[in-house]
């Protein structure tokens, strides 16, 4: 990761509540900018919510001109009607950034849990209470939505500050020496 700040917006896809998370980071440390929820249970068309998420997050994008939008990959649960749903509202929220040439990482509800509590089955209070310890602010939110969205932006840090920690990627010696043999001292 660079030493320069950088701001990441984390997006927590929802065709009810859509939650979204701002932090400024440097190389060391994550501050808290902002959060909140983009409220979408009056609104009784599926279409116009999407067209809802893609323009209101637009203008989260163009407030906060983060450097990297970082967002949650939908789940199957029970029903893949409501999977079919989430990733629609993932996809209106992807196109506003790509609309604005934003660079879009995506992460596994585990995933975030993991990085953030060491739990990749932890509760959305327990997120909620170690984002407080870990930016030294009290949350207080109405919908934890938000706090995940917060998760998912800090998640997205995390990888940044150590690409390594992707449990996804080879741990072989062999692939690691490849990948960067310009760190080699011959």
């Amino acid at each position: 990761m660079d030493s320069k700040q950088r701001i990441i917006m984390g997006i927590d896809p929802g065709t009810q509540i859509l939650g979204y998370g701002v932090i400024l980071v440097d190389d060391k440390k994550c501050h808290y900018v902002d959060m909140g929820v983009i409220d979408l249970r009056k609104e009784t068309d599926h279409f116009q919510k999407l067209k809802r998420i893609n323009c209101e997050v637009g203008e989260l994008l163009e407030k906060y001109t983060p450097d990297d939008l970082a967002i949650e990959a939908p789940f199957y649960g029970k029903n893949p009607q409501v999977m079919l749903k989430l990733g629609r509202a993932q996809g209106a929220a992807i196109a506003a950034a790509l609309q604005k040439d934003i660079p879009i990482f995506e992460y596994a509800p585990r995933k975030v849990k993991m990085a953030i509590t060491g739990q990749g089955a932890a509760s959305k209070e327990q997120v909620k209470t170690i984002l407080e310890r870990t930016m030294d602010v009290t949350l207080d939110i109405k919908f934890l939505d938000a706090s995940d969205a917060l998760a998912i932006a800090m998640c997205h840090f995390y990888q940044l500050k150590n690409p390594l920690s992707d449990t996804s990627a080879s741990t072989s010696w062999k692939s690691f020496v490849a990948a960067h043999s310009d760190r080699i001292i011959k």
